[in-house]
């Protein structure tokens, strides 16, 4: 696998070849505090004059290496260029008209500049709040309460079905997602404003090691079996950890509905 310093090297020899403007890294290798190791992105952006004359003749990327897969997406007005290379590096390359950096300034939460020869990057400053957690007001608390039990029966109804995607798809990809805002909000509501990264990645630094065990349990989602298991775990998690962040936030609760909610799941699946 080419070195940290080589890639570095590369990108910016490609950049100058083309006459790009300036160049920035974002993500994971412009945070000094994110884990090191071989899967991290180079999150690269050309700020560029002449995207068209770029994006008409792709031919220039084989300069980065030989490509095991690749994707190409339109974002706004930028072209992004995602690339996993025989060596396992792997660049996600943006390009971006100088014109439009603001768009891709806005999407980051932050960044390093590699190359600004002419000072384009000197009016804007990275979104350094990105990814940064404020206490809730009562009606998100409310908002998040409702969707979780609102979500839940979408659940209950995969399970009776037999409707494994579904199930999981509902379980996991919203009333999980509650369940780790709520979390979250615990978090602030005891330190303040933090950041838990993109996805929740840090949320459990800041928590106590038997939540993140407890949240661990509830992602086998095998079988309808495991789903079931899953679901009557996760309510009664967040049932208590919503009445207990309501509490100390000063909060009304509505705990008839969760009480409502909790007796349709244990009456349709028990």
């Amino acid at each position: 696998m080419r070195t940290e310093t080589k890639m570095i090297d590369l990108i910016l020899q490609i950049a100058e070849s083309l006459q790009v403007e300036a160049v920035a890294l974002s993500g994971s290798r412009a945070d000094i505090h994110s884990l090191r190791d071989e899967f991290q992105d180079y999150d690269v952006v050309y700020i560029v004059e002449n995207l068209e004359d770029l994006i008409s003749d792709l031919s220039w990327l084989y300069q980065f290496g030989i490509r095991l897969i690749e994707q190409h997406n339109r974002l706004g007005h930028r072209r992004l260029y995602l690339m996993l290379f025989e060596d396992g590096n792997r660049i996600d390359l943006t390009l971006c008209p100088k014109e439009h950096m603001k768009e891709w300034v806005d999407s980051e939460a932050g960044f390093k500049v590699l190359k600004d020869d002419k000072g384009f990057f000197e009016a804007y400053q990275p979104n350094s709040n990105r990814y940064w957690t404020c206490p809730p007001t009562e009606e998100e608390f409310a908002a998040s309460c409702n969707e979780f039990w609102w979500v839940s029966t979408y659940v209950v109804k995969g399970i009776r079905r037999n409707q494994l995607i579904y199930a999981t798809d509902h379980l996991y990809g919203i009333c999980q997602q509650e369940l780790l805002k709520i979390f979250a909000w615990q978090v602030v509501s005891d330190r303040g404003t933090v950041d838990i990264g993109k996805n929740y990645k840090y949320l459990f630094h800041y928590l106590p090691a038997e939540k993140e065990k407890e949240f661990s349990a509830l992602l086998d989602l095998s079988s309808i079996e495991k789903i079931s298991q899953s679901l009557f775990a996760t309510i009664n998690i967040f049932d208590r950890e919503a009445q207990s962040l309501a509490q100390k936030l000063g909060f009304a609760y509505d705990q008839e509905v969760a009480v409502k909610m909790m007796s349709y799941a244990e009456e349709r699946l028990n």
